[in-house]
């Protein structure tokens, strides 16, 4: 059996006396498409933050493409292939989209040891950048500024940056949230559209779109897992019903 794309074994996390993630376990093969769930307080995110390392877990273990990373930095799980966005968007909010993106390449690229010189004008980086604009059809704007831009433009641009990371493991924190109904359709084109050789594991509370979109799913509450499996069984289950669809 090959490795997983992401393994975690009773994960746990506490901010002193709260425990938010309660010996959790989630197996995500490679390829999948998998969906977590659960309401507002789940432990969704704080799950993110774990397995991308910008949180510490309290015990547990975090296992990234067969690779043990529990203790391991955010960049060292970065150079294992992990990329992500987050549900705040964060974009250099005072430069133009296309320099968003070089930055995002820079952070694989031996460039970045380079001392000497700009990279503004590295003419391999700019036609990098510009073609994963153009996979998330912002070529057309690729020197527009941030500030120019509706925020479903923001969110494209998130993942663009994400994607050119060459990611193997992409985390997406609710990718539709504050969007409108043209926007969350072209987002979602965009994920459908995302290279199956790219695993992906989403947050997302628009469930007509996510489960159109999972593998598998799996269900949080209170920092537990209480249901997992194909998207059929997990809505199927009672408890899913219960703590979540309310019906």
């Amino acid at each position: 059996m090959s490795a997983a794309a992401v393994e975690v074994s009773g994960l746990c996390k506490s901010f002193g006396g709260l425990q938010v993630t309660r010996s959790v376990d989630l197996r995500v093969e490679q390829g999948e498409r998998h969906l977590l769930i659960g309401p507002n307080g789940a432990g969704k995110t704080t799950l993110f933050n774990l397995i991308s390392g910008d949180l510490q877990a309290s015990s547990g273990s975090v296992t990234i493409l067969g690779r043990e990373v529990t203790r391991a930095s955010t960049v060292a799980r970065a150079q294992l292939g992990l990329a992500r966005t987050y549900q705040i968007v964060t974009l250099f909010g005072r430069d133009n989209l296309l320099h968003n993106v070089k930055l995002a390449l820079l952070g694989r690229s031996p460039l970045r040891w380079r001392h000497w010189g700009s990279f503004d004008a590295d003419e391999g980086l700019s036609a990098q950048a510009l073609a994963v604009l153009q996979t998330v059809g912002l070529g057309h704007k690729a020197h527009l500024p941030l500030e120019q831009t509706s925020y479903g433009e923001k969110r494209r641009l998130e993942i663009a940056m994400a994607l050119a990371q060459k990611p193997q493991v992409l985390l997406l924190d609710e990718p539709l949230a504050g969007l409108s109904s043209e926007e969350r359709r072209t987002v979602t084109a965009l994920l459908r559209s995302i290279d199956r050789a790219i695993t992906v594991i989403m947050i997302e509370h628009d469930m007509e779109v996510a489960l159109g979109l999972a593998d598998r799913v799996t269900l949080l509450h209170y920092g537990e897992v209480i249901t997992a499996g194909t998207r059929q069984e997990v809505v199927a289950d009672p408890r899913t019903r219960e703590i979540y669809l309310g019906h």
